[in-house]
């Protein structure tokens, strides 16, 4: 006990004290612990649940690596298009070459700006809009266009169009041929339009009856351009 100082003897209970926090932290083997959890091994499936069907269907959250069985029916794939086209309809074909050559293409975006075109083309025409329309149609549309609006100018004559909705704009038909893409869009709209003579009397429409119009509009673009817009290369009425 002479060797012991004071020092060793703080040491040692400063030891003694480290040891019961250990213990009192970790606790003690008892033979009940669960092993260490292995991240690679392989585990059960959890329980399918209600609304998961249970012969073995896709499911809406299961993800899909590339290479995997039955990759041609993935569900990316079957749901690419959902709400525009079936799987494997004409549309989807022409769809997803689309897409071979633009990635980015989303039909949904493509709907909504072909609807927004629509409406401008048809509100500019009826102001004699030129320069608008010059941007927005393919050369032989356009010179059509022109020739419409040159005549009714001749005859003194103005128009108006009004849109009350666009009901209906739907992807009817999708062409692709090496890097020209036509996307043909039928649209049903509720319009009002009216023409009046230079004494502002009207001669065709009318200024306050709704009107159902049913247009057939092809779309057409370059893919690969560095020019996202989209022409008009083709119009008709529906029956």
């Amino acid at each position: 006990m002479q060797n012991f100082d004071m020092t060793t003897l703080v040491f040692l209970a400063l030891a003694v004290f480290v040891a019961w926090k250990l213990r009192s932290v970790l606790g003690q083997k008892t033979g009940h612990e669960k092993p260490p959890v292995d991240p690679f091994a392989r585990r059960e499936a959890p329980p399918l649940r209600p609304e998961q069907p249970a012969n073995g269907e896709r499911r809406d959250n299961v993800i899909r690596l590339p290479g995997a069985a039955n990759d041609a029916a993935t569900p990316a794939d079957a749901e690419r298009w959902k709400d525009i086209a079936e799987p494997g309809s004409p549309i989807a074909v022409g769809l997803d070459a689309i897409a071979r050559q633009e990635q980015r293409f989303d039909p949904q975006s493509f709907l909504a700006g072909a609807k927004s075109a629509y409406e401008t083309i048809v509100t500019a025409f009826a102001r004699g809009d030129r320069k608008t329309l010059k941007g927005l149609l393919a050369k032989e549309v356009y010179e059509g266009f022109e020739q419409a609006i040159a005549e009714r100018e001749k005859r003194g004559e103005k128009a108006e169009s009004n849109f009350v909705s666009i009901d209906k704009a739907e992807i009817a038909a999708v062409d692709v041929k090496g890097k020209t893409a036509q996307v043909t869009i039928a649209f049903v709209s509720q319009l009002i339009s009216v023409v009046r003579d230079a004494q502002g009397n009207v001669v065709d429409g009318s200024a306050d009856a709704v009107s159902e119009v049913n247009d057939v509009w092809t779309f057409s673009r370059q893919l690969g351009s560095r020019d996202p817009n989209w022409l008009l290369v083709a119009t008709e009425s529906a029956a």
